[in-house]
């Protein structure tokens, strides 16, 4: 079994740390600046400057506003913010991170654009090209457009970069964009808890609301898989996720799509957008995508699409409520020449694979018959979803349009402290509900006898596919000014397998003045005896434990022993799971 990140929280250390050099960013600084706490840098542009393997770079609260742009000439754009210095590993990554209970925003609304100059034609507001990055917390907005659909993240030539908590919005295209042509090894990046909503490219040279996205990932062929989880996506002129002539697997998981195919906050009808919540397609080469645990409502067209895929998908656990149309796999097949058959009916391993999804209604494409293996599901086993099924199907977003829906709570609302998704009842089975134990084994845990349809598992305490952000930040008191007290999201490579169930608290005393309090999301799935790896909150190598020093069960008890100081890590084991309940 893959390796689990089973606990992660603060840390607190101390800025001048042996681990790396820190800097600091703020709207009030100056890039002459030495870039310390003191006498911060400007601009991330002379943080990436300056930056090595292992550095941090904390980006104070306030509006940067950006004005000027970079030329960059291997993709033939400009960009406000050009990231281009790499970690060195998975371990040893560069990060910029949000400083703690701060909000960096950064508005590109002045920033000048290529407008299709010599050949140029795009622009981005932040553009990465580097390996190992971390960027946590920010919020990018307003990148326009002059006849081109521009990107508020993008993201090429690069591996492993971990975007977390970023909130790209009302850009004049995709929120964010990820281009992997021609980087055989590139690839592999996760996107944890990050939003993309309001974006729009009005009339643009490949039509009004065509190119605007919420997350797209495009034209790699190999290399690692790049995985959503936690991430929600809302009125996009376009699509949510769009993998259109992504030769190479993508993994979804328990991240939500609402309104796509509108703008202004739900009242235009762009003439061009699309309007899908999850279109995983097209692939001329028979690539499969893994949907599974996500939630699509009331988006223009199909809440879940497979756009002309060859190869079919996994489409598992989804929740379609009252979209255009529930799931539609639309598919296609390319000749040797590249002309395009559609209409045609996958087989054996190209079929797409359905399994315990629920459409409310049921309205379906290209499914019945031998189009798609589908099993288990709400119009296979020909169940009516009502509406007392669910807990509730009243939110926010299913009723207001004309208005931002971020303040105004529910799913589309503010974030759980450590990052996770609303936990609200939308969507979720009624304890009476017809789809509990009423799926089939497909490779998640479950409650009963037998899983339940749709994303949510009845009983469980939470999505039972999910990395649940579970840091719960550490408090920290300390008569230091020095200190910084810092939480993260955990992070796992198969998901599947770990679900948070009740916590438990561990506290820490140290000799000096600084006192940890620790709260540990313990999960339904915990270690066996085994040796554990242990890293610090920025994912950096600290040491291992032996089977010995695990015995007793208290991780907390024997990171303290062999580290001598409080703070919460990163606890990584390649052994297998056993499953135990926790009170």
């Amino acid at each position: 079994m893959k390796s689990k990140w089973l606990i992660e929280a603060g840390i607190a250390f101390c800025a001048a740390q042996a681990f790396g050099s820190v800097y600091y960013v703020a709207p009030n600084g100056n890039d002459k600046n030495a870039g310390t706490k003191d006498k911060p840098f400007a601009s991330l542009n002379k943080a990436n400057a300056v930056v090595n393997a292992g550095d941090t770079v904390w980006i104070r609260g306030g509006t940067y506003l950006h004005t000027d742009t970079n030329y960059v000439k291997n993709d033939n754009m400009f960009a406000g913010i050009h990231l281009t210095k790499s970690g060195s590993s998975d371990n040893k990554r560069i990060h910029y991170l949000a400083y703690p209970g701060e909000k960096p925003v950064i508005d590109f609304s002045k920033m000048p654009i290529a407008n299709g100059s010599n050949n140029i034609r795009y622009t981005s507001g932040i553009l990465i090209q580097a390996q190992y990055l971390h960027l946590k917390g920010l919020e990018v907005k307003n990148v326009p457009m002059k006849g081109e659909s521009n990107v508020g993240v993008y993201v090429s030539r690069s591996k492993h970069i971990f975007l977390e908590l970023i909130d790209s919005h009302h850009n004049g295209g995709s929120g964010f964009f990820v281009n992997e042509k021609g980087s055989g090894s590139g690839g592999g990046h996760l996107f944890l808890n990050c939003d993309s909503h309001d974006n729009y490219d009005p009339n643009g040279r490949q039509g009004d609301g065509q190119n605007a996205d919420g997350f797209g990932v495009h034209y790699q062929t190999g290399g690692d898989t790049t995985k959503f989880i936690g991430c929600r996506a809302w009125w996009n002129s376009d699509d949510g996720w769009d993998f259109i002539s992504q030769e190479f697997p993508v993994v979804i998981e328990n991240s939500w799509a609402m309104g796509h195919g509108y703008s202004n906050y739900g009242t235009g009808k762009p003439k061009d957008g699309n309007g899908n919540g999850f279109k995983a397609g097209s692939s001329k080469t028979g690539i499969r995508h893994t949907i599974r645990n996500c939630v699509a409502w009331k988006n223009k067209a199909a809440g879940f699409y497979a756009n002309h895929s060859s190869g079919g998908n996994d489409w598992i656990n989804n929740t379609a409520y009252m979209n255009g149309n529930g799931f539609n796999m639309w598919a296609s097949t390319w000749d040797a020449n590249g002309n395009r058959t559609d209409g045609v009916v996958l087989k054996g391993s190209k079929a797409h694979v359905m399994k315990n999804n629920i459409a409310f209604p049921n309205k379906t494409s290209y499914i019945g018959g031998n189009y798609a293996a589908g099993e288990y599901n709400t119009w296979n086993l020909n169940i009516t979803p009502k509406e007392s099924d669910f807990l509730s199907v009243s939110d926010p977003s299913m009723t207001v349009t004309g208005r931002e829906l971020g303040p105004l709570g529910g799913a589309l609302g503010p974030r759980k402290a450590d990052g996770s998704l609303p936990d609200v009842d939308f969507l979720k089975l009624a304890p009476k509900s017809q789809m509990i134990d009423k799926g089939v084994k497909a490779g998640l845990p479950y409650t009963g006898k037998a899983p339940d349809l749709g994303a949510y598992e009845y009983g469980a305490t939470s999505n039972s596919s999910v990395v649940k952000s579970s840091s719960s930040a550490a408090t920290v008191q300390s008569s230091s000014s020095s200190t910084e007290a810092v939480s993260s999201s955990s992070i796992s490579e198969s998901s599947s397998s770990v679900a948070s169930s009740s916590s438990s608290e561990v506290r820490t005393e140290s000799s000096s003045s600084i006192t940890t309090s620790i709260t540990m999301k313990l999960s339904r799935e915990t270690m066996v005896l085994g040796n554990a790896s242990i890293f610090d909150l920025q994912g950096r190598y600290l040491g291992n434990l032996q089977a010995e020093q695990l015995r007793d069960g208290d991780i907390a008890k024997a990171i303290r022993a062999k580290f001598g100081k409080p703070g919460v890590y990163l606890v990584k084991q390649e052994k297998k799971m056993i499953r135990i309940l926790t009170k």
